[in-house]
């Protein structure tokens, strides 16, 4: 090659990068809206379904350990619906929605409502329901979002104190 010809290939790469500067950032910020504005969505749609079975989960197990350690039928439903609310609110779950139903040990949360009893050595199952909506996403595309379902089995102590005795 030529000196004639190096310089003639120096001046034309010159001049196509001088027409090229600052494009490579232009193309470097659409890809990656293009490719974070999903995915951070995606992680805070996941996120908010996590919080919400951790609160049900956690609200499930709560009631079911205030139920079984109450005095009273009546003083357990209180206290269940306390621990609910509590543990639901801990997590920024509105508890408002909030299903709690009692079913049989061995029954999914979907079976028939039992009354659940404090004789020793009781068991039965706490279910805890509520819905998580996504976020920013009107209800009316996202329908009632996401349902979630917590559970937790109760076994009342083999060596609980009966109330007539």
């Amino acid at each position: 090659m030529t000196v004639g010809a190096v310089a003639a290939l120096t001046a034309r790469w010159r001049r196509r990068s001088i027409d090229d500067v600052g494009s490579a950032i232009v193309e470097y910020v659409f890809v990656a809206v293009v490719v974070m504005v999903p995915l951070v969505y995606l992680i805070a749609a996941v996120a908010t379904a996590q919080r919400t079975n951790l609160a049900v989960t956690t609200a499930a197990r709560d009631a079911g350990r205030a139920y079984a350690t109450s005095a009273t039928a009546a003083e357990a439903q209180r206290r269940v619906r306390a621990a609910v609310r509590l543990a639901l609110t801990d997590q920024g779950v509105p508890p408002d929605g909030a299903d709690v139903r009692f079913v049989g040990a061995d029954a999914g949360c979907d079976s028939a409502r039992v009354v659940p009893s404090l004789r020793p050595s009781a068991q039965f199952a706490v279910c805890v329901t509520t819905r998580a909506e996504l976020p920013g996403i009107p209800s009316v595309l996202a329908g009632r979002g996401i349902r979630c379902v917590g559970r937790y089995v109760v076994h009342v102590d083999d060596f609980r104190e009966t109330a007539d005795g």
